[in-house]
């Protein structure tokens, strides 16, 4: 290894991996760095479009962000994203490889270490320094054959690894020594330091401990990182449900359900940080509450959450909220559900067949194996708002309902509004990130008077403290030398 490279591992999933390698990407570019992020294998439904036109996890996006670099395929070269409790779709440097079961994944596992190895080689061409994030625990034993994700990937490349954990979660001190008994001889000689995430309360209480972990593993604490409260960046895969609170006057209230195979529920992070809006998350099988605004999020089993919705009366209850004068908005596979029919014919989501949707819009959609990802700009028709995003679906919608578009994106219509002006229905991820946009829907939905929120100067302010974090809670000399820069 030649490029200076650093990975961080967790001692759980949600120990802080992505958001640490965010911090240490924006630190490192403050440094004048060219540094770009790295994650080898990843297994999320967040994803977003890269510069490239490939998919990558939207952590690394927002690395990539945080480096100051256009995110590339090249930094999630395998992204698992599952389709059901035994499949998945793997795609590899961005691109479909295929639908698989765990057994198949194993059998391609030297194409996908392939890719791993050759994308991370191109990064460590063209940039100072590579961040590498691990995935999970490099302690499940059950999971180190042809490892790429955590320790295989860092014997291959010879990098040095730093290893965090969670101390909001209890036992923190367990967590880090019994991760370090479970990693062979030549593993745990490379991970060289610790980082102890999400404490609050007094430092000298929790000296001794630390204390004693550098004495009985001989390695020592790079930092303890202190819990930012309100500190926001998108999540890989839980669905976060804190909210900003605000008056209750003149709030809108919008109801979006948690579908079995949600895909990229960081579409709404814009409004759950909205003073004026009250974010209700729905469990599938609950009684949804009146509401305002409806919102049917992506997914990547839609048949199956559609089957699902059906089944537990939501179609009653959006016939019910579109009679009392509800606005409803359908995003990607949401938008989908929405029409006349779903016809699957090519078995793109598993079993092959046709399934009737909610009827609400006239539209038909065919999936088809040929994965649509584009990064667009454009316009909301009924107002003129900027909006940029991305689109991600393997579907190809017709019918009458797109007659009456609902955006203008780059140099085409997209999406579309019904006649009464009710429904929207959109396959643009991001729809409210924009300010004027996101003020523009949720006056549509409602809102008399929707404050500005700028959700991109948020995720950017977010970034921005997690490298102040680190700068002034991390032993930067130390960690500078541990990367293999030179401090200065």
């Amino acid at each position: 290894m030649n490029t200076p490279t650093l990975m961080i591992q967790g001692t759980t999933s949600d120990a802080g991996k992505s958001v640490l390698t965010a911090g240490l990407c924006r630190w490192l570019r403050r440094r004048g760095i060219r540094v770009a992020p790295f994650k080898p294998q990843n297994m999320a439904l967040n994803s977003a479009v890269t510069v490239d036109g490939g998919e990558i996890g939207r952590a690394q996006a927002v690395q990539a962000q945080a480096a100051g670099v256009e995110p590339h395929s090249d930094m999630n070269p395998v992204l698992i994203k599952p389709g059901s409790d035994t499949t998945a779709q793997i795609i590899l440097q961005g691109q479909v490889y295929g639908n698989m079961d765990a057994v198949d994944y194993h059998a391609c596992k030297a194409s996908a270490r392939a890719a791993v190895l050759e994308s991370y080689a191109r990064l460590a061409q063209q940039y100072d320094a590579v961040l590498v994030e691990g995935a999970g625990s490099p302690a499940e034993i059950n999971l180190r054959d042809n490892d790429i994700a955590n320790m295989g990937f860092a014997e291959a490349v010879d990098c040095p690894v730093a290893l965090i954990a969670d101390i909001d979660r209890g036992g923190v001190f367990a967590h880090i020594h019994g991760t370090l008994a479970l990693l062979s001889d030549s593993e745990r000689a490379r991970t060289r330091g610790f980082v102890i995430n999400r404490f609050r309360g007094d430092m000298a209480l929790l000296q001794g401990g630390l204390d004693w972990l550098t004495r009985s593993s001989g390695k020592p604490v790079l930092g303890v990182l202190p819990w930012l409260h309100g500190l926001h960046l998108e999540a890989e895969d839980a669905i976060r449900a804190e909210q900003q609170t605000g008056s209750d006057h003149d709030r809108l209230d919008v109801v979006i359900p948690i579908l079995p195979h949600i895909s990229n529920h960081t579409d709404f992070d814009s409004l759950r940080l909205h003073p004026q809006v009250n974010v209700i998350w729905v469990q599938i099988d609950a009684t949804p509450p009146p509401a305002d605004l409806v919102i049917l999020p992506g997914s990547k089993q839609v048949r199956a959450d559609l089957a699902r919705l059906q089944a537990r009366g939501w179609q009653q209850y959006l016939q019910r909220h579109l009679r009392y004068g509800g606005k409803l908005i359908g995003i990607c596979g949401g938008f989908q559900m929405l029409g006349r029919s779903i016809d699957d014919t090519d078995a793109v989501e598993g079993t092959p067949g046709s399934s009737a949707g909610f009827g609400l819009l006239e539209l038909h959609t065919r999936l088809r194996p040929d994965k649509q990802l584009r990064r667009c700009r454009g316009r909301l028709l009924h107002d003129e708002a900027p909006v940029t995003g991305y689109e991600i679906h393997m579907g190809e919608s017709t019918g009458a309902a797109l007659q009456r578009p609902a955006l203008r994106l780059d140099d085409r219509d997209e999406g579309c509004i019904s006649d009464d002006g009710q429904i929207l229905g959109t396959y643009l991820h991001g729809l409210f990130d924009q300010p004027e946009a996101c003020g523009s829907l949720l006056h549509w939905g409602g809102l008399d008077d929707p404050e500005p929120l700028d959700y991109p100067a948020l995720r950017e302010a977010g970034i921005e403290r997690m490298a102040d974090t680190i700068a002034a809670h991390m032993e930067e000399a130390l960690l500078l030398q541990l990367i293999g820069l030179e401090p200065g």
